[in-house]
């Protein structure tokens, strides 16, 4: 089924006002279950739909195969290998991954435990003595960043630097040309670029230099598939860098703020620890850190739920409206730890499955047990707290929380 009604129902879900509760307009989207727009666009809501179209190999990510360029796609070099196709797509991702977990670094994420307890015990440390808390920027923010400083092999003393580059960049990704000023767009650019000539720099020192750190392991790699140049380890970087740290921040952040407005499940964690894994994997369905993918091509003529797409159409994915699809998921707007086959959207399908999902699952597995164990009375300020502007990452820019007296 195909439609052109939908273009004001997809402005209203992209609109900021809609940014604290989308999920009636995401219902309401799914019964066009392939939208087409006024400017030749299609929009996939449905969790049938976006499974199939995920693992469809006429499915392009890379901008040169849009029909009509995308603005700001002119002038990239070196593109991460998220936005690349097969074969590049596979040789890049099978290249990072020998480093990044199973099969070739099986030892990664329980290698990391010590430092991710760490990291969150020193966080929560630092909140002893405060009454009021801001869980993204006290805690939320500062965690992933530490421990990607880490998996990279940044300097400890370099850190602060790192810390403020990230800042910049990331709060340039929200940028509202109607309300913030240039500036913050322009600190964002710079910060790109400084990280790129900092992490070259690192990378340049690794070359022959073998060791523990993500830089050190893909700088001296001789594996089936070569080495990478030094451009694509930076980006490779990068892409860790800021969706993996933006995936981890929202997850975190989303997993309070639903914890708090369920204090039966918050009180159910504190008392049965194991939990929390089944609980993540809901929070991945139910409050998803990723909602859209923005565009994806048509290499070719390709038909979807009846519809044709034509070849270089943009489509999008709306992924957190599939993840509460009614025909895939029972009772899909209830948040239940408990929920079986819970085979959601929340890091994406097919071969741009996120990469850094199970890092991402693990540190929010710790950082919520942590927080639900040692901050006990806490209670929301702002419900719901405000949001930041982009619909496709999103989750709170602040999530105050204040001590209960007594």
């Amino acid at each position: 089924m195909t439609t052109t009604e939908t273009p004001g129902l997809l402005r209203r879900i992209l609109d900021y006002s809609s940014r604290a509760d989308p999920y009636p307009l995401y219902a309401e989207l799914r019964k066009t279950p392939v939208a087409r727009q006024d400017d030749g666009s299609y929009v996939i809501s449905t969790y049938r739909e976006l499974t199939d179209i995920l693992h469809n190999p006429h499915l392009s990510s890379d901008t040169r195969n849009l029909s009509q360029p995308m603005a700001g796609a002119e002038g990239q070099t070196t593109p991460a290998f998220i936005n690349l196709d097969p074969p590049e797509h596979d040789r890049l991702r099978r290249m990072a991954m020998r480093h990044f977990g199973p099969p070739h670094t099986p030892g990664l994420l329980t290698g990391l435990e010590p430092v991710l307890a760490t990291t969150v015990g020193g966080l929560i440390d630092d909140l002893a003595d405060k009454e009021r808390i801001d869980l993204v920027d006290d805690f939320a923010y500062p965690f992933p960043v530490t421990v990607i400083c880490h998996l990279l092999g940044v300097p400890r003393e370099d850190e602060p630097r790192f810390h403020l580059w990230v800042n910049d960049l990331i709060n340039s990704i929200d940028y509202d040309p109607k309300t913030d000023p240039k500036e913050k767009l322009d600190k964002g650019v710079q910060a790109r670029m400084d990280l790129r000539e900092y992490l070259g720099g690192l990378l340049a020192q690794r070359h022959g230099q073998p060791g523990e750190d993500l830089l050190s392991r893909l700088a001296n790699d001789d594996g089936p598939d070569g080495r990478m140049t030094d451009e694509e380890i930076v980006s490779t970087a990068n892409l860790l860098l800021i969706a993996g740290h933006e995936t981890t921040v929202n997850l975190i952040t989303n997993g309070m703020l639903t914890l708090l407005r369920h204090p039966q499940v918050l009180q159910r964690l504190r008392g049965e620890p194991d939990l929390v894994v089944p609980l993540v994997e809901e929070l991945l369905r139910y409050e998803p850190p990723v909602h859209i993918i923005p565009w994806r091509a048509a290499y070719s003529d390709i038909t979807v739920a009846d519809t044709e797409i034509r070849k270089g159409s943009q489509i999008m994915l709306m992924l957190a409206a599939g993840s509460r699809d009614p025909d895939r998921f029972h009772d899909p707007d209830r948040f239940d730890p408990d929920r079986r086959d819970n085979q959601h959207l929340g890091f994406g399908s097919g071969i741009h499955l996120c990469f850094g999902g199970p890092l991402a699952r693990r540190e929010t597995q710790i950082a919520l047990t942590e927080l639900v164990r040692r901050l006990d009375g806490i209670r929301l300020v702002d419900d719901p707290p405000p949001y930041r502007r982009s619909p496709i990452l999103r989750g709170p820019v602040h999530l105050h929380v204040e001590r209960s007296a007594g």
